[in-house]
Parts: C-alpha cells; sequence; structure tokens
C-alpha cells in the first residue's frame, strides 16, 4: 500500500512539476505568466479592472454563523465601515467529515456567501486551506486525517491524497465564484501561515517548497486564475516571488502584536511589535504591494479565563487608533483585520484552548452589533485611506523618534506622495504602549514652504493612546488642503460641482488645516469658535475641538470640523454603478456623506428620491451632508419620510423608534421533560454495539502504552464526549484503578464501578490530560464480573500543525492500570456520537453530536418523542447524583417584523460558596438549539455563561425546541443556577430577514444503541 501511495504522489508531483516547468523554465517563471487580466498589481497596489483598489479586509468565516440568510448583514454592516473586501476560511473538516464523502448543501453551501457578497459590494479573498488553524479543531482538517501514517501537511502520499477530494470540491466552487466568471473572489491564498519547519531557520526545506508547490497546482488545476496570496507569520519572506518552488504571486506578512492575554486588558506587551516589516518588504518582495494578510483584531478567550468583554477592550478602539495607524505607516495597500465578525464555535467545531464563543472582540460583536466603539474608529480610517489614492502610490520613510520638530517622546512616520505633492505623516508616542498625554509640534514641507503646525499659536497633543495621521498637500477633488492637523475622514463631490470635507479630531484638541487664499473667503455657516486668518498665501483655520459642530464654507468648498464622537455619526455611502462595477469600490463611483443613527446599510438614487436602508436602536435624525444632486426626498426602508431643511440648507428627516413588545419564555416550572442520559453505568445496559478496542497498532506519532489503542480517533471517534466500558472479571483483591485521560484543555472526566460512582477530574483551563487513582468503595467478589465505565467531556483537538504532528496528540484513555491485573485483563469497548465517521445528521455535521445517551438517539433534535418521560426542570430540581441528566422543552416566538432582535441564552452559574441546596458545584451542560449545539458550558471553570444563537437557527416565528445535557461531577449532583433567553438590543433594522437553516427533527435513528 505504501509503495502505491508513494508511486501516486511522485506522478502527481510530476504533473506539477511538468506543467509548470516546461521546457527547462523555473516554476516560478512560468506561473508568473498572467492567467487573466481582470487583478493585477505592480509594487504599490491591486489594480482590479485596470482600478487602484485599496483593499482594506476584514475576516469573517461563514462556517461561524451557520445561518446563510444573515451573511448579507454581516457584509453590508462591513461594507458600511468602508471596506471593500472580506477574507473567509472554509473548514474541510465540517465538509468531510467522512472521508470520500463531501457535504456542501444547507448551512455548508457557500452560494449564498459569494451572493451576498456581491450584492452588499465586497470582494472576496478564499483561503481553503487545506489547513487553516483559525482555532479550530486540529487546525480545520477532519478528525479523520489524524489517524495517517504521514505527517501532516508534508509530501507524505496518503496525506497529499487525503485532500485530493476536499481540493478539487472546493477549488472548483471558488473557481466559479472568480471575478473571471462574475463572482467576486479576486485572490485565493492556498495553505495558510506555512513556514519552515522545526529546526529550520532560515528558508523552508526542500520538502515545505514541493508540498506548497503540490497546493498552488492543485487549486490551479481545478480553474482558480486569480492570484495567489501567502501570510507568512514568520515575516522572513517565505514563498514570496522570486524565492523558487512554492513561490506566490502576492506576499504577505501575518502578526498579533497585543498577544492573547485578557487577564490585564490595559496592558499591551512591549514585545513582538512590527518595527521592521517594512524593510523586509523591501528585501523580500520588492515588485508586489505591501500585503499585511493577517494582523490582529482580537483574541478569543479560552477555559477558565476572563471573557470576551475583557478581551474586547485588549483590542478596543485605542489598539485600532495606535496599531492600525503604524501598520499604515508601513504603506500597505492590502490589509485585512482577523476577525472582524467573529461568530460562534458551535457544533464542537472550535479547538481545545477555546470556548463556544468566538467573538473576538471583534468590530462587529457576536451578535451582530456595532455598538463598540471599534467599529467607529475603523470606519474612520478605512472612508479615509478609500478616498486618499496618494497613500495607494505613496513611498514610505523611516519612523524617527523626535524628528519634524516633535519631542523624542514622539515618533513621526512620513509616507512621501511618490508622483503626487500628498505627503501623510503618522504621528504616535514612540513607546507604543504609552497613554501619557504629550504635546508637539510639526515642521513639515508644503507647497508653500516650510510651516510649523499649528502655526496660530498653543500645540498639538496626542492624549493617552492615541496616534495621528496629518497631511500636507492633499487632493480634495482638485483642491489642495494644503495642510491639516485634523485627520480627514473623507470627502465628497457633491451638487453643483461642490465638494464636503469632513475633518475630525479628539475632544479638546487644538487643530488646524489651511488652504489656499485663491478659494475665496472663508465663512462660519455653522457654530463657532473658529479662527480663520490669512497666513501668505493661505488661509488658515484654527479651532478647538468641542462636541458642537462647526462648518466654514469657502466657495463650493464646506468643510465641517467634527469631534470624533459625532464624525461617528457620519456615513460615507458609496452610490450603486452600472454592472459590471455595481456595489463594489471603484473611484469611478458617486458617492454621499448621510449623518445618521446607528448604521446606514445603502443608499441609492432614484430620480430626486434618495432611498436608504439602515437600523436604528432610538429616535435618530438624518441629514444629508453630501450627495451628487439635490434630492426632493427620502425613504427609509421602504417608508418615505417627512423632510425639511436645516440652516444650512440640508435636507433632513426624523426616524422614529419604538421598542418592539417582546414575549420571551419563561422556562421555571413543569415545562421540561426528563431522560437519563447514562444509562451506560446500569448492569443491565447492553454494551454489544459498541466498538470493540482491538487495534493493536496505531499510526499516532505517541506510542501505545495499553495492549490495544484506545485512541479516539482510531474508532473513528473525533468530536464531543467519548464513553469507555472496560470488562473484567474480579481477582479477590481489587482495590483501585488507575487511568491517564486526555481530552484537551478544560476537559473533565468521570468513573463509575458496575453503577457506583468512583470519582471525577472536574478539569482546568491549563491540562489536556489528567492522570487519577480511583479507590474501589468496597472489595469485589472473585470470579465476579465488573465494568468500569468513563466519560470524558472531548472538547477538541490542538489547532496547530508545524510538521511535528503535535496535532495527532490523541484524545481518549492514553494509559491504565488495574491492580494486580494485568493490562489485557481488562476488555474494552467505547463509543462516541453515533456512527463515528458516518455520523447521522448531515444537516449539522460531523462535529455536533457526542457519546451521550440522549445524543445517540437523536433526542436533542427537534420534536423528541418525551411524552412519557418524567417532568423534571433542570433549575428547580437538577440531578441528585454524578451523571448525566438530559432535559427537553419547546417554545414559541413571535417577534415583530422589522425588528433585528438577538437573543442569547443565559446559564447563570453556581458558585463555590453558594451552592443550591447542597448541590454540587462541578458541573457540565450543553445547549440545543433546535437540534443545533450552540453552548458548552463549564460551571467550575467558565468564563462564558452568555451564549447566543442566530435568528434562523432559532425560529423567531414559530415553535423552538431546546435540549440541555447536565453532566454533574460531583456525587451531590447539580443543577443550573438559571437559564433564560435574553434579548439584546433590539434595532429596527433593514435586514433581510433569513429563512431557517435546515433542522431536521428527530426520527428512529438505525443502529442507535
Amino acid at each position: 500500500m505504501a509503495i502505491c501511495q508513494l508511486i501516486l504522489f511522485l506522478g502527481l508531483f510530476w504533473l506539477c512539476q511538468s506543467t509548470f516547468t516546461g521546457r527547462g523554465i523555473s516554476i516560478h517563471a512560468d506561473k508568473r505568466e498572467p492567467l487573466q487580466e481582470l487583478v493585477t498589481w505592480d509594487q504599490h497596489s491591486i489594480f482590479v479592472r485596470g482600478e487602484r483598489v485599496m483593499i482594506f479586509s476584514g475576516e469573517f468565516h461563514p462556517f461561524r454563523l451557520p445561518v446563510p440568510g444573515l451573511w448579507l448583514d454581516v457584509f453590508q454592516k462591513i461594507k458600511a465601515m468602508g471596506f471593500s473586501c472580506v477574507s473567509f476560511y472554509t473548514y474541510w473538516g465540517l465538509l468531510e467529515g467522512n472521508p470520500g464523502h463531501l457535504v456542501m448543501d444547507g448551512v455548508f453551501s457557500l452560494d449564498e456567501f459569494f451572493r451576498a457578497a456581491s450584492e452588499a459590494g465586497i470582494y472576496l479573498i478564499a483561503r481553503p486551506g487545506p489547513y487553516i488553524n483559525a482555532e479550530t479543531a486540529a487546525g480545520g482538517l477532519p478528525g479523520w486525517t489524524l489517524t495517517l501514517k504521514g505527517t501532516l501537511r508534508s509530501t507524505a502520499p496518503d496525506y497529499l491524497n487525503a485532500t485530493q477530494n476536499y481540493v478539487s470540491a472546493i477549488g472548483n466552487i471558488i473557481a466559479k465564484a472568480q471575478i473571471t466568471n462574475g463572482g467576486p473572489v479576486i485572490m485565493v491564498q492556498p495553505e495558510n501561515e506555512y513556514t519552515s519547519w522545526p529546526g529550520v531557520t532560515n528558508f523552508p526545506d526542500e520538502m515545505n517548497r514541493e508540498y506548497m508547490a503540490f497546493v498552488e497546482q492543485q487549486f490551479r488545476n481545478t480553474g482558480i486564475v486569480v492570484p495567489f496570496l501567502t501570510n507568512d507569520n514568520r515575516v522572513s519572506g517565505y514563498f514570496a516571488p522570486g524565492s523558487g518552488l512554492g513561490s506566490v504571486d502576492l506576499y504577505g506578512i501575518d502578526a498579533y502584536p497585543l498577544r492573547y492575554d485578557c487577564s490585564q486588558p490595559y496592558v499591551w506587551p512591549t514585545y513582538e511589535f512590527p518595527r521592521t516589516w517594512q524593510t523586509t518588504h523591501q528585501l523580500e518582495s520588492p515588485t508586489t504591494p505591501f500585503a499585511i494578510a493577517e494582523f490582529q483584531s482580537g483574541v478569543a478567550e479560552s477555559w477558565g479565563g476572563v471573557g470576551s468583554d475583557q478581551c474586547a477592550i485588549l483590542v478596543n478602539n485605542d489598539a485600532v487608533k495606535v496599531f492600525y495607524k503604524n501598520n499604515y505607516s508601513f504603506g500597505p495597500t492590502i490589509f485585512n483585520s482577523y476577525m472582524i465578525y467573529g461568530g460562534t464555535n458551535w457544533g464542537n467545531l472550535g479547538y481545545h484552548g477555546g470556548d463556544t464563543s468566538y467573538d473576538y472582540g471583534a468590530a462587529i460583536t457576536e451578535t451582530r452589533h456595532i455598538w463598540r466603539e471599534k467599529y467607529s474608529e475603523i470606519k474612520l480610517e478605512a472612508n479615509f485611506l478609500k478616498v486618499s489614492p496618494a497613500f495607494w502610490t505613496a513611498t514610505p520613510g523611516i519612523a524617527v523618534n523626535g524628528s519634524y520638530g516633535a519631542p523624542l517622546s514622539i515618533a513621526v512616520s512620513p509616507l512621501f506622495g511618490n508622483g503626487t505633492s500628498t505627503n501623510f505623516y503618522v504621528v504616535r508616542h514612540a513607546d507604543l504602549t504609552s497613554a501619557s498625554n504629550t504635546s508637539y509640534m510639526l515642521n513639515v514641507s508644503t507647497s508653500q514652504g516650510l510651516i510649523a503646525i499649528p502655526q496660530l499659536g498653543d500645540m498639538l497633543s496626542l492624549n493617552g493612546r492615541d496616534s495621528k495621521i496629518h497631511v500636507t498637500d492633499y487632493d480634495v477633488g482638485g483642491i489642495n488642503l494644503v495642510y491639516s492637523s485634523a485627520e480627514v475622514y473623507t470627502w465628497v463631490k457633491c451638487a453643483q460641482n461642490g465638494l464636503v470635507l469632513v475633518l475630525y479630531g479628539g475632544a479638546e484638541e487644538i487643530h488646524e488645516a489651511a488652504v489656499p487664499i485663491s478659494l475665496g473667503t472663508p465663512i462660519i455657516v455653522e457654530g463657532s469658535g473658529v479662527i480663520i486668518t490669512k497666513v501668505g498665501s493661505t488661509w488658515v483655520l484654527h479651532w478647538k475641538v468641542t462636541p458642537a459642530r462647526k462648518v466654514v464654507k469657502i466657495n463650493n468648498l464646506e468643510i465641517h470640523l467634527l469631534w470624533r464622537n459625532e464624525a461617528y455619526q457620519y456615513w460615507p455611502m458609496e452610490l450603486t454603478a452600472s454592472d459590471p462595477i455595481g456595489n463594489f469600490t471603484s473611484t469611478s463611483k458617486s458617492m454621499a456623506i448621510i449623518k445618521a443613527g446607528y448604521l446606514l446599510r445603502s443608499a441609492t438614487l432614484v430620480g430626486d428620491e434618495l432611498k436608504l436602508t439602515g437600523d436604528i436602536n432610538s429616535t435618530t435624525g438624518i441629514e444629508i451632508v453630501a450627495l451628487p444632486t439635490s434630492p426632493v426626498s427620502i425613504s427609509f426602508n421602504g417608508e418615505r419620510l417627512t423632510t425639511s431643511r436645516s440652516k444650512i440648507g440640508k435636507l433632513t428627516a426624523t426616524l422614529n423608534f419604538q421598542s418592539p413588545k417582546l414575549h420571551l419564555p419563561d422556562f421555571t416550572g413543569p415545562t421540561w421533560k426528563y431522560l437519563d442520559s447514562l444509562p451506560e453505568i446500569q448492569s443491565s445496559y447492553d454494551d454489544s454495539h459498541w466498538t470493540a478496542l482491538t487495534h493493536l497498532t496505531t499510526n499516532n506519532p505517541f506510542n501505545l502504552t495499553t495492549p490495544t489503542s484506545m485512541y479516539a480517533s482510531d474508532y473513528g471517534y473525533h468530536t464531543g464526549s467519548l464513553i469507555y466500558r472496560g470488562h473484567f472479571t474480579a481477582n479477590g483483591n481489587d482495590s483501585a484503578f488507575s487511568a491517564t485521560v486526555v481530552g484537551g484543555n478544560g476537559f473533565g472526566h468521570s468513573a463509575w464501578l458496575n453503577s457506583v460512582f468512583l470519582g471525577s477530574w472536574a478539569g482546568s483551563g491549563s491540562n489536556q490530560s489528567y492522570s487519577q487513582t480511583f479507590d474501589f468503595p468496597t472489595s469485589l467478589k472473585e470470579g465476579s464480573s465488573n465494568i468500569l465505565t468513563i466519560l470524558v467531556d472531548h472538547m477538541g483537538q490542538d489547532e496547530e500543525a508545524p510538521g511535528t504532528d503535535a496535532i495527532k496528540y490523541p484524545r481518549g484513555i492514553l494509559n491504565y492500570s488495574l491492580p494486580g491485573h494485568a493490562q489485557s485483563d481488562v476488555k474494552w469497548k467505547m463509543t462516541g456520537n453515533l456512527g463515528g465517521q458516518s455520523y447521522r445528521d448531515l444537516a449539522r455535521g460531523p462535529r455536533n453530536e457526542g457519546a451521550m445517551f440522549a445524543e445517540r438517539q437523536g433526542y436533542h433534535l427537534p420534536r423528541p418523542p418525551n411524552s412519557n418521560w418524567k417532568s423534571s426542570n433542570p433549575v428547580e430540581n437538577g440531578i441528585s447524583a454524578a451523571g448525566v441528566g438530559f432535559y427537553t422543552t419547546s417554545f414559541e416566538l413571535d417577534i415583530p417584523d422589522g425588528y433585528d432582535v438577538p437573543m442569547s441564552f443565559v446559564l447563570n452559574g453556581t458558585s463555590s460558596a453558594g451552592r443550591i441546596d447542597n448541590f454540587g458545584f462541578n458541573y457540565r451542560c450543553q445547549l440545543f438549539v433546535n437540534g443545533y449545539q450552540f453552548g458548552k458550558y463549564v460551571n467550575n471553570l467558565g468564563p462564558q455563561t452568555k451564549f447566543p444563537v442566530p435568528e434562523g437557527i432559532l425560529n423567531y416565528n414559530g415553535r423552538n425546541y431546546i435540549a440541555l445535557t447536565l453532566w454533574s461531577l460531583d456525587s451531590k449532583g447539580a443543577k443550573l443556577g438559571g437559564f433564560e433567553l435574553v434579548p439584546q438590543m433590539p434595532v429596527y433594522s433593514g435586514y433581510k430577514k433569513p429563512a431557517l437553516v435546515p433542522q431536521p427533527p428527530w426520527s428512529p435513528r438505525e443502529g442507535a444503541y
């Protein structure tokens, strides 16, 4: 078999070589020949259809929001930030959980993802792996690949062969969605963070090169012709163009300088900050745009941690102001923020180091809200870069502390116009972690000579964690802004060939801007406090930032001087163009600026009517700040508004908000049905259909220490809980049992002898495995038959796969001993999810279920056969001993039309000091909503207690079915401290109501045991 695999690999690799090299031409040179003309590049930026485009991208994983009808909602929110692009992974392990059987329909189909991206006007960077990392179980690889003998992500023939089915299928799907076929995909990243193998300190060795070339050719063979991008997390030039075998078209770097410690969210680390990226890029890939293919925009929390709210503080709007702008000083024109929307690790899809939430502190919360100030801060920056074409070709200078007249505590990083007269100056604290308040001046060269800003007295300031982008000779639609210390948000050409420019600053800051005298005389038309002085050939505007808006007009130029928080209310909107541009970003498109409230999704001019879609969470005013033509009427979400004119002639209207009336379920009382979900500890239980552990060998690199393999994956069980049953005959001297059990960080296990509870390991956030000795409560009768039962919580595999195959670290029982017995005296069986790799619920995927009896029977699905079950409430009654109780209930929802009301199930935990009615503290609970596992709660570890469930999984206008598994690891039993469905902030919304995802109900399962 090994010889056949080797021949297969050599044949495939020869095909790659011959395809690339031809008559002695190098692989790199041939591959760089143009494959298409729609997406091209030079050393400065990407061109799409011949036009330079700033690729400001955010990461969004469709598999973490398994409701296709909500993908447009997220895309529109990303587009409204000023982004042009989204980067996304696909998850091989969810699509091919059963080798050779791909499931790519329902929630796993990408058709709606591509359609929604096009509707919103979002380009896509596809990242299909095969390996993705992404805090997913096994880094996105199927569990069955962990049983391969060959090293994963290498040229091992069995691994290469394993990828063929998936890559062929996903490659064809992506190829059909390329821009060349009218779709939104403009780049593809083969593999992920693929750098050197351990011990190789320079460039990847030959096997790495061959593997990378193989993966690339696999995707090219499916018809992918758009550029290939890489993300080098070593920032060492790996696979950059010209670097040889396996090199890609576009070289990108990958960095997470804020690291991952949320326990002290206001403390930023002082290491791993990008100080040499610019020079590295110039050395390694001077002919391609500077690309940051992944940059930290969040962090996920782990078991026993502090929670996603703390992580959101670590990577908040201050981090955006400092680190994003520091990135811009290197001149990137491809910039991807990871994550922009995180979502949920539903259905056990996450790796063992993370809980159900993948909120990630992202700008768009797990509930799809945009209420974090971070969202608005990113919006300011992305829109500035969108209207600053001089930045797209600028040449970065070197940051020097104390340069350009600033003190040594200030670093100034220039970017020079490179063919334009515009210069940019990124100003920050020399110490990136500083929270000091520092005053400074800036001496810059302009078209009007050397100028010290501010010219009219006072000082500029960096207050706390902040940085600025000051501009000189900045082109505002043909008008020269000689300089501005206030930051440019956006500018738009509007009616009668006028221009509207929006500048902003922090509260109480002093700012200046200057324009040529030839424009005319400035007039303050709104607000006060702007000093206007003629200096040389310029008008200088000097002001202190206050909450009150200031508007200055200079003939056809209208300048809005805003407080940052006021600027958050301004929405620059792209107006739809004719095909093929449509809603995609283009400099040829008309723009509007609209002051509104919570969110604007789209703006369309139809005759003299401005049609808006958006969301509001309170009564909100609308003001048309700038538009290519003068509208007569406004509609919002299809409703015509009553309008009036402001004092400065702007069309305005008011949107009235009324909170929806919600009728939510009451989970108290006898609404629940109960079933014992651990019958396996009873002597009457029949395990004849279980999997006998008979494998004498394993491909796992961790050698066996037991007579037969007890590694779960060797028997096709890769997810959820695991149950082992060991049969032995007592010899009369039996007193204890010892085992080393592994389930990943945060795991727990419990053990029984016959039906007698022996004890548990309740888990910790740092233990992947635990060795424990269980004393038998009484002596066993010689010759008696006995059964050991061990229930293990499988928390998911690790995500790392750097070539050491540490990712294969097994789950299950590593070792055991029964004193007085040989190991072979114990005959083991096990079970996991029903069918293992041949899982039964294709709609919800291969990782959604575990080993518990109720899951194997499918009772967690809608309409379980519970009419004859006992009535018992998980909060009021709970279970009275160690074991697993299964609870089901159902309820109706009827959310009013037009409202988006995110909802979360909240499990109020029990503290160790406040145990309820002498119940135990150590318990675990799974939450199933209409059959989808949307929560794993660990009471003794936390931190997560709130579990958002999106509309589409939840039926907002009909019946819903809830199931809970309550596992007590304490002899006293357990009950929940509370359970309720809590609405988050409701919004009156222009979103498209999503359809329900497939929710097959319960039916008898063939072979269930």
